[in-house]
């Protein structure tokens, strides 16, 4: 395989990839905009709450995480859809797990959002 030569143009043309798998994310993955409508909420509770350098740090992992399982989620869906467009079993298991992962980085996330939030919001009303 030919080394390929480093290329500003072609770094920008795969950024423009990525953005448009953002696009196509909000675009077709419902759950994908509820996820979004809950990280703006929570970036504007953490400003308004005026949560710590860490508490930033965490947010923004938990946020990332999420949207991260999304996108894997959406790409395996997609691609099994491909492969397999009748209905199939094993097909089945691959995108329920797929969807097992934002599961479970969607709730992970909201255990982290209420410790980090509910002591905040408890401390306004004392």
């Amino acid at each position: 395989m030919k080394e390929e030569k480093f290329s500003l143009r072609k770094r920008f043309k795969s950024l423009g990839y990525a953005f448009n798998g953002l696009k196509l994310l909000l675009k077709m993955e419902h759950n994908s905009r509820i996820h979004l409508v809950a990280a703006v909420v929570a970036i504007l509770l953490g400003w308004e709450l005026k949560i710590s350098v860490f508490e930033w740090m965490v947010l923004v992992l938990v946020i990332s995480a999420v949207f991260v399982a999304e996108l894997f989620n959406s790409a395996l869906e997609n691609l099994a859809d491909h492969l397999s467009p009748g209905r199939s079993e094993p097909i089945k298991r691959v995108k329920d797990l797929a969807a097992a992962a934002v599961l479970v980085c969607a709730f992970s996330s909201v255990v982290i959002a209420i410790s980090i939030f509910l002591p905040k919001v408890l401390q306004l009303f004392r």
